[in-house]
């Protein structure tokens, strides 16, 4: 497989180090040439790498290094750390995971790194040294100075591709959470990622009810009517191309999915309950929206089998390889 012939190598932060990102981070390099990666680097604390894996490492200090010795080491940019011990968790193995991250992004914001793909991170650990953001996405969109609303965070597999308008809050708060304004922002921000990222002319976009069976026309909850309806209308207005509200009980089949490019869901499981279920090894994390190209495996830390080699890196290669995908279309 010929990897995208990306300009500069990608910034691939390993997140919580005693979890598993750096093994599967390690992994993709092992497989670089049949799945076809480009040239990336790691980020992260060297130790944590070596905890887990015995391939070759080279710490570079310069990004544009990883060119020299991608085929012969697995390059890594240190981030000096505690020498975490893997599925032992703890704040300053969180401090390191977000030291890795800022520095990563920072270097794809500057223009050394073509991309930057984001390795697993523990939200607890990360909330407990004092971490504000919902996640890494919010996060990722601060330090690019994009507003949240302005960003879609779309989890993509090779059958389906989905972006949740609202993301990580309480059920119980999505109905106060959905707007119409807001359907707008994400629907927008989704097709226009779609069209820069993805290379998709004109993203045929499929809109999911709220309510059962997309509410009955109002006998089963008025959101569409009220709510998703008027946005998808916006939406409309403004060229693009959108079908709905659908039930969302039969809008992910197969046939069904060949309809559209894109599902737009009103909440965090109804868009991940499919993704997961027909791409949990393959599934990634790209935050649509973005001045610069972030992938991430659709996937945890999975501290209870970190250092057992038993992790799988089919997400992170997959996000590696859309990494340097995205960053060829944004750079042409």
């Amino acid at each position: 497989m010929t990897p995208p012939p990306v300009e500069r190598p990608l910034a691939v932060s390993i997140g919580d180090p005693a979890g598993i990102g750096a093994e599967v981070v390690a992994k993709s390099w092992e497989q670089r040439r049949e799945a076809g990666l480009p040239p990336f680097f790691a980020v992260g604390d060297v130790a944590a790498i070596e905890a887990v894996w015995r391939g070759p490492i080279v710490v570079i200090g310069e990004p544009a290094d990883a060119f020299d010795h991608f085929d012969q080491a697995l390059p890594v940019i240190r981030v000096a750390g505690d020498g975490a011990v893997p599925g032992e968790p703890t704040l300053e193995g969180a401090r390191n995971a977000l030291d890795s991250l800022e520095f990563a992004v920072g270097l794809t914001r500057g223009g050394a790194a073509s991309a930057v793909v984001t390795g697993p991170v523990s939200k607890k650990q990360l909330y407990a040294i004092g971490f504000t953001h919902p996640g890494q996405t919010e996060f990722v969109a601060e330090r690019c100075g994009v507003g949240n609303d302005s960003v879609a965070m779309m989890l993509a597999g090779p059958t389906l591709k989905v972006v949740p308008v609202t993301g990580h809050v309480p059920l119980s708060n999505v109905f106060e959470r959905l707007t119409v304004d807001k359907i707008v922002a994400k629907g927008r921000a989704a097709i226009k990622g779609l069209q820069r990222q993805y290379g998709i002319a004109n993203p045929r976009v499929a809109v999911a009810g709220l309510n059962p069976h997309a509410g009955e026309d109002g006998n089963l909850g008025r959101e569409e009517i009220d709510t998703i309806i008027p946005a998808m209308e916006r939406l409309a207005e403004e060229g693009y191309d959108l079908i709905g509200p659908l039930a969302p009980d039969v809008m992910f089949h197969a046939r069904k999915r060949a309809e559209y490019d894109l599902a737009l869901c009103m909440y965090h499981d109804q868009a991940l309950i499919p993704l997961k279920t027909l791409h949990f090894d393959d599934g990634i994390n790209i935050t649509l929206g973005l001045p610069i190209v972030r992938t991430s495996p659709d996937h945890g830390t999975a501290f209870d089998i970190a250092g057992k080699d038993m992790a799988f890196p089919g997400a992170m290669i997959a996000a590696i390889r859309t990494a340097g995908e995205c960053a060829v279309r944004m750079a042409a």
